[in-house]
């Protein structure tokens, strides 16, 4: 009777198991499908934002090496500033940044010799970063002005690629200009899903 009793309790156990398992699949899927509804457009636009921002700094770092473009690279900063994920930017506007800019300021006023070419648009982006008022770096940048900004910046470079490539077909087959050309298209990709979560 005691074994009988003993193989009950294990079954009643395991249907209770059984059920709970069943009830936390059910919150895990509904709170996937909440995740999705709300925050994925969301995510995508600052998923968007990180790599248009990765793809901006690829952009400086070809400008300074010896595949130099005619194309005005330094608005590539203000892309940065509006398309740079919070997180990051965050950092960049605490005491980190703080410090990195104080730096650059010494070297540059003290050291000239020792400020290489290459370091003066990233140390006006950290410049950019440290001092922007409020309005401009969280109102401006979190917001439909921020995105625009970032597509006009976006449509003038790859206009300017485009003719100083000779061409739409130019732009893709020619050896330097097919990287450019995928960075400054990566560049559009941010600004259009941003104002399309916006919008919509």
């Amino acid at each position: 009777m005691w074994k009988g009793s003993m193989a009950f309790q294990d079954e009643a156990a395991a249907k209770l198991l059984s059920s709970d398992l069943n009830e936390l699949s059910l919150a895990a899927h509904k709170l996937a499908d909440h995740a999705i509804k709300l925050g994925g457009l969301g995510f995508g636009a600052s998923f968007f934002g990180l790599i248009a921002a990765i793809a901006a700094i690829y952009l400086l770092i070809l400008d300074r090496t010896n595949w130099k473009t005619n194309i005005l690279t330094a608005l590539l900063i203000p892309y940065i500033f509006f398309s740079l994920p919070s997180i990051i930017f965050g950092v960049f506007r605490g005491e980190i940044g703080k410090w990195i800019a104080i730096i650059a300021v010494v070297l540059r006023l003290f050291l000239p010799k020792h400020f290489p070419d290459w370091l003066e648009l990233p140390a006006a982006l950290i410049l950019l970063v440290v001092v922007a008022p409020s309005l401009i770096a969280t109102t401006f940048r979190n917001n439909i002005v921020g995105v625009v900004v970032c597509l006009i910046i976006a449509c003038y470079l790859l206009q300017e690629h485009i003719r100083a490539s000779g061409g739409f077909r130019n732009s893709f087959t020619k050896a330097h200009g097919i990287s450019n050309s995928v960075g400054i298209i990566l560049l559009l990709v941010y600004p259009i899903w941003a104002l399309v979560v916006i919008l919509f």
